[in-house]
């Protein structure tokens, strides 16, 4: 497998960007994934050349071979990723490393090519170096979706000899409408997200596919998210369709449920644990059940819960819709762990406190 040199990396101007006037108006309320920038990053793959082709290039669709793999066998991972406008003028990523980390134990998991880390980052850095101009102002952020599909053109079920790794950008604002609020969740007894020995831990597009039925349903009940529970005794609560959780008592404790391999490890969910350690406060990383979150909340020993993610950041969980019968964590509002989790978070993404840990990656 060959690696590449900084010097490899081409860029190849986008012909006819968008212009200032226009891009400032997109700014103003862009929403979640919905507002591009001009330009992606492409590296190549094959099992002849190795990663090849390194290049900053004008976004574009692209021209696919309908008997590409990737389109018949799913294999397709992707990371997704956030770069900040700090306080003193500058722009960060928030712990590219464990990004790159990540996409490559997808790939392993999922028979593709791994992608070294050090290429990772610098598609990651070329890309908002030729977009910077799209960051929001204010709360808003540049979002960063790298993926790699299989590009191979073939029927037959193999690996595939031949990827596309691709990194596009999009201006956001709160991933919620109307502000960070309470969300309320319906528990999926009729669907599961992964079982042992499956791809939970991978961040590949089928995990997120398989969950769509099951996110309608919660939206069918009125509910902004579902939550899965395990495969196999349908009790222990595993994570939401694109968020781990975590769980707050009375007792000043935490707890989340464990990385047993069927649930993603979410690079939000590492810095909670670490900042909640780096408070003093207790935190478990121990099965859950259902029934007992039900009893916990209804006996007051539950205080908060709340969802994490890169996307969401921290977002405190209020009610529970259930067959069984719903049920409200608190007052159904949040609570102060959450709320002040979210805030320190946050001052170390936007460079208003100080990084002991050296999560942010400045360009």
């Amino acid at each position: 497998m060959s690696a590449l040199v900084p010097a490899a990396f081409r860029h190849d101007p986008h012909a006819a960007p968008v212009e200032a006037a226009e891009r400032a108006k997109r700014l103003i309320d862009p929403g979640f994934g919905r507002v591009f920038t001009d330009h992606m990053a492409v590296i190549r793959y094959s099992d002849q050349a190795g990663w090849h082709d390194a290049h900053i290039t004008a976004r574009a669709p692209l021209p696919i071979d309908p008997a590409s793999s990737v389109l018949h066998y799913a294999q397709e991972i992707f990371e997704g990723m956030k770069a900040y406008r700090l306080a003193d003028g500058g722009t960060a990523l928030f712990r590219p490393q464990a990004n790159a980390a990540r996409f490559r134990d997808s790939a392993r998991r999922m028979a593709m090519a791994e992608l070294p880390d050090d290429l990772f980052i610098e598609s990651i850095e070329r890309l908002v170096a030729a977009d910077s101009d799209w960051i929001p102002e204010g709360d808003g952020a540049l979002y960063l979706r790298p993926f790699m599909i299989a590009s191979e053109v073939f029927l037959g079920v193999k690996p595939s000899a031949e990827y596309l790794y691709m990194v596009i950008a999009s201006s956001v604002g709160a991933y919620w409408k109307g502000g960070v609020r309470a969300i309320t969740v319906w528990v999926s007894r009729d669907h599961t997200r992964a079982a042992l020995g499956g791809t939970g831990a991978a961040k590949c597009g089928g995990n997120y596919a398989a969950s769509l039925i099951a996110q309608k349903q919660a939206i069918a009940h009125g509910c902004d998210q579902v939550v899965f529970l395990d495969a196999v005794e349908r009790r222990w609560v595993e994570e939401l369709g694109g968020m781990n959780l975590f769980f707050v008592f009375a007792d000043g404790s935490l707890q989340t449920p464990p990385l047993t391999g069927t649930i993603l490890p979410g690079i939000t969910r590492d810095s909670l644990l670490t900042l909640v350690r780096d408070a003093g406060l207790i935190v478990r990383e121990e099965p859950y059940a259902i029934d007992q979150w039900r009893a916990d909340a209804q006996s007051g020993r539950l205080v908060e819960a709340f969802a994490c993610g890169t996307a969401a950041v921290v977002t405190p969980v209020g009610r529970i819709a259930d067959r069984d019968g719903d049920f409200t964590i608190g007052d159904g509002t949040g609570g102060p762990v959450t709320d002040r989790l979210h805030q320190a978070l946050v001052a170390i993404q936007r460079g208003t406190a100080p990084d002991p840990h050296g999560w942010l990656h400045r360009l």
